[in-house]
């Protein structure tokens, strides 16, 4: 059987950036709208923490569908039905009342998983000439969503005035655009690089190479949902108000988006990452450090240095993925593994940073925590930057 004629990869690389853009505010927007959320519904605190730790928890659930998705379904198709599942859990959180705000939470989360594996081999498969250029731009769309989800949603909300369920609601209309964007790539077969790896997927568990990756994927992530989760308490327990913490809050999800394109496209260029890998995730340390406990005059820029290191250092965890694999079946097999099991390890750092100020009342401990997590994610990354890929572990540099 053979390949139907292949889309423009200009059309293709809009319809990935419009898909990575809808990756990330079904989770970032609802942050800003916990509050009114807790004093409206009742909800507790373990009830708050459960709503923000579930799509996580989703994601890694559905990063694991993605080799079977592959398999039966193709990568195209696969990546429809993924941000076909983030529409669907976006319009039940439209619905209001907490079992739809669940639900939504749910089911976009397992969505943004599967979408979030199969993007890295697609890139594989369509762009493994420029793999560092398109994973840095669609990573760079996926921080843009973000940031708009941080920062968009409580003027929607106070434009709506119709309370948090329509603005959580709107964020509907872009993953619509999406579904639509994307629908022309389903017919697409398979090429012969997406066909399934000779080895079966699970091999890849007893690969240390695909564990030092999975490690790099998921302990980088960990500092970034640190970031997002408590970067505004750390500032306002340093002094600030609550807008002024906003403020800087703000300015690092919107840096993310210039780190996201630059270092992987530079890093992917170089004969291996582990020098742009200790980079990132030293420059994450020292400006959330200069944020946490330094002078008033350097928290701007350690702001715009904090979001440019974490956009940058997740563009790199998913360009290890794609340089890593063999092909674009290996990628999705690598991505699954990695994303699924990261954003399961990922969703213990802001657990775990909370548990630390609990303990102590203050942010030295945390602030400490947040750099071990870091020092671990350059020890994986020291491996996952070699320039090897998965089944080639044993034969050496």
């Amino acid at each position: 059987m053979t390949d139907t004629k292949p889309h423009n990869p200009i059309l293709i690389g809009l319809g990935v950036m419009l898909v990575a853009f809808n990756l990330r505010p079904a989770i970032t927007s609802v942050g800003p709208l916990l509050t009114g959320i807790v004093a409206e519904t009742g909800l507790g605190a373990t009830g708050a923490a459960a709503l923000t730790t579930l799509p996580v928890l989703c994601l890694g659930l559905g990063g694991a569908l993605g080799p079977a998705a592959i398999r039966r379904l193709g990568v195209d198709a696969g990546i429809f039905v993924g941000v076909v599942a983030v529409l669907v859990g976006l319009l039940l959180r439209g619905l209001g009342g907490l079992p739809a705000l669940f639900a939504g939470a749910g089911v976009s989360g397992l969505g943004i998983g599967l979408a979030g594996v199969l993007l890295p081999a697609l890139v594989k498969r369509d762009f493994a000439r420029q793999a560092g250029r398109a994973t840095g731009l669609y990573t760079m769309a996926l921080c843009i969503g973000a940031g708009a989800g941080t920062g968009l949603t409580v003027p929607f909300e106070q434009a709506l005035g119709q309370g948090w369920a329509a603005a959580l609601a709107v964020w509907s209309l872009p993953a619509l655009v999406a579904v639509f964007a994307w629908a022309p790539f389903v017919g697409r077969r398979p090429s012969a690089g997406a066909s399934p790896p000779t080895r079966p997927a699970p091999s890849l568990w007893r690969e240390p190479l695909a564990w030092q990756v999975a490690g790099f994927m998921g302990l980088q992530s960990s500092l970034a949902y640190i970031q997002f989760g408590w970067l505004p308490a750390v500032l306002q327990g340093r002094g600030l108000d609550a807008l002024d913490a906003g403020y800087f809050a703000a300015v690092a999800a919107v840096a993310q988006a210039p780190g996201a394109l630059l270092l992987p496209t530079l890093a992917a260029h170089a004969r291996d990452q582990r020098g742009w890998i200790v980079g990132g995730l030293g420059g994450m340390v020292a400006s959330f450090l200069a944020l946490a406990l330094g002078p008033d005059a350097v928290m701007l820029p350690a702001a715009v240095g904090l979001g440019f290191a974490s956009g940058g250092s997740f563009g790199l965890g998913l360009t290890v993925i794609v340089l890593r694999a063999r092909d674009a079946a290996s990628a999705g097999a690598l991505s699954a593994m990695a994303q699924g099991f990261g954003y399961a390890l990922a969703s213990l750092g802001p657990f775990g940073f909370g548990l630390a100020h609990q303990a102590t009342g203050g942010w030295g401990l945390p602030t400490l925590l947040f750099a071990t997590i870091a020092l671990a994610g350059a020890i994986c990354g020291l491996g996952a930057g070699r320039a090897r890929q998965v089944g080639q572990a044993a034969r050496g540099p």
